[in-house]
């Protein structure tokens, strides 16, 4: 694993990691095929310590996953711009995971359907009276006629890292150095 940089931005609370991953929307998984990197957006859940998400069986992400197993998985979010009379002091509120680790297609119907129920939980929670049934999962085509996979990533290594949130510092439109410092802006 490679350290970060700015330590002092090291988030270790397992708990804090955890929650921030099963509510961020959006990760990005990187691949590659060894010449080409491709990254992609996707929706996913964090459950049982993995990293899962859905998507059609075939297409350039499948075969670069089945050209190679290693990965890695990135979520950022960020909470606004922190303002400071001093322009280096001027940064951003955020919160970042990434993890590597290796990609699997899940083979396990029951693991399937328990993921998919994860991400709908996360998604869209109460929507649904009835928990998705295993028949759902097996038998659903897109509209492109294709079988939906799930994959599963087993992380090796993850690191967390995030400035926090100063509310009485965020930035909002209209606010100025003058609103710092009670002097007048100057132009």
């Amino acid at each position: 694993m490679i350290p970060i940089r700015y330590s002092k931005r090291t988030l270790t609370d397992q708990a804090q990691i955890d929650a921030f991953l099963s509510h961020a929307k959006v990760g990005n998984l990187g691949l590659s095929n060894g010449d080409e990197p491709y990254i992609v957006p996707l929706n996913f859940c964090w459950w049982n310590g993995q990293i899962y998400f859905h998507g059609a069986d075939s297409g350039r992400k499948v075969e670069m996953i089945d050209a190679n197993s290693r990965v890695c998985f990135s979520v950022t979010e960020e909470y606004g711009t922190i303002a400071d009379p001093i322009p280096a002091h001027t940064d951003t509120a955020y919160m970042s995971v990434f993890l590597s680790g290796t990609i699997a297609r899940v083979q396990e119907p029951e693991e399937m359907r328990d993921a998919m129920q994860a991400m709908l939980d996360k998604y869209v929670p109460g929507y649904y009276k009835e928990p998705l049934s295993l028949q759902h999962v097996l038998k659903y085509r897109s509209s492109m006629g294709s079988v939906t996979a799930v994959f599963r990533i087993t992380p090796d290594s993850l690191t967390a890292k995030g400035s926090p949130v100063p509310e009485e510092k965020l930035f909002y439109p209209g606010r100025t150095v003058g609103d710092d410092t009670g002097k007048p802006a100057q132009s």
